[in-house]
């Protein structure tokens, strides 16, 4: 198998999602409403949190009276999180929420609209609440939900509030994240058949089962296409082809810097974010390939190759002349229409014969003719 980038390297990195609006909520002046029917026990906080990868279970701050969460900590790809995820408080406790200044503008905004601070971005911004009613309230980043920036606060004893407590919780006011792979992955080495995809693409937004491409010799993969919340996708997200195929990856210029890791190890591009640079594999063996764009793994941007046991049939032959990626699908098509037309028209099959070399006499000859000794 072979592999090759052909472009040098780019790691500027951009802006991940454009600024919302703010909401113009006080953060100051909520600190003392009552929770009262606004809490939501026994919520699912497993599930809640299956795209946040900072989450580890809940962290345990009772007996304190405040309680610090950091606002753009590393989570999710950049600094989209909440650190930590979550937290268990007694009845009573107030919750101060600091920026940290990274990630661009986020706001704190609860599910059920009990509380909301602005959109800010200056680090050392606090926004508070006083929670004195026992439940489960979750909140979220608005601009950046979709990436995973969630938390949630337990406030007392709440049965089924989680499934787990986070293992060696100091009840440390100023927690700080890593930027883990909170997610479970399942794939399968190449050549052991198809992996389980509905599990491997289960944080994948744009993926809609596996895209037929067998029989051609070149097929094309965006690298930046519009999905999980921005341009963090594989379009399309998973392919079968034939043995023999050449994958090519081609960069869309947009959502930062991107790469193509193989999970296996068995091909990874250089990180780039520049439009229009390509990177290429040609898969020989049969099997299923699953890879990801590594800064963005988190956020779902994940791929998938199938390659079948066939060899590349006469499709594969068709697609090769024309070079531009776009028209690769029309595979047989193209060139069965074109030699329709030249066979509708005399002349332009005349003309087609004459430059393959087999228009009799002037075969092989050049133009213009020299003068006869």
């Amino acid at each position: 198998m072979s592999s090759n980038d052909t472009t040098s390297p780019t790691l500027g990195r951009r802006t991940v999602l454009r600024l919302l609006g703010g909401a113009a909520v006080s953060t100051t002046a909520l600190g003392g409403i009552t929770d009262s029917a606004r809490a939501q026990s026994g919520s699912d906080l497993d599930s809640w949190f299956a795209q946040t990868s900072n989450y580890d279970g809940v962290v345990d701050e009772t007996g304190r009276s405040t309680v610090t969460v950091t606002v753009g900590s590393q989570a999710n790809g950049g600094a989209f999180g909440f650190g930590p995820a979550a937290v268990r408080v007694d009845p009573g406790t107030t919750v101060v929420w600091e920026w940290s200044g990274k990630g661009g503008s986020h706001n704190v905004a609860a599910e059920d609209g009990s509380f909301e601070s602005d959109l800010v971005g200056d680090s050392g911004h606090t926004f508070e609440r006083t929670f004195d009613s026992t439940g489960v309230y979750t909140y979220v980043c608005t601009p950046h939900k979709t990436l995973g920036m969630k938390g949630a606060i337990v406030v007392g004893d709440v049965g089924g509030a989680t499934a787990t407590e986070a293992a060696g919780s100091t009840g440390s006011t100023d927690s700080t994240d890593s930027a883990g792979e909170g997610e479970s992955e399942s794939t399968e080495s190449a050549g052991e058949g198809d992996a389980d995809l509905d599990a491997w693409f289960e944080n994948t937004s744009n993926f809609d089962g596996v895209e037929a491409q067998t029989g051609l010799q070149r097929v094309t993969v965006e690298v930046g296409s519009q999905a999980n919340g921005g341009a963090f996708g594989f379009g399309p997200a998973a392919i079968r082809v034939s043995k023999g195929t050449t994958v090519a990856w081609t960069w869309t210029g947009e959502g930062g810097s991107h790469n193509v890791a193989a999970e296996d190890g068995s091909f990874e591009s250089d990180l780039v974010s520049a439009g229009d640079h390509t990177f290429e594999h040609t898969f020989e063996e049969a099997g299923t390939y699953t890879y990801a764009c590594t800064p963005h793994k988190t956020l779902g941007m994940k791929g998938a190759v199938v390659v079948t046991d066939d060899e590349g049939g006469s499709n594969a032959q068709v697609a090769e002349p024309f070079g531009d990626p776009g028209t690769e699908r029309l595979g047989g098509i193209a060139l069965a229409g074109t030699f329709g037309a030249m066979l509708a028209s005399p002349a332009l099959f005349g003309a087609f014969i004459w430059l393959k070399g087999e228009g009799g006499e002037s075969a092989g000859e050049t133009y213009p003719k020299g003068k006869s000794e």
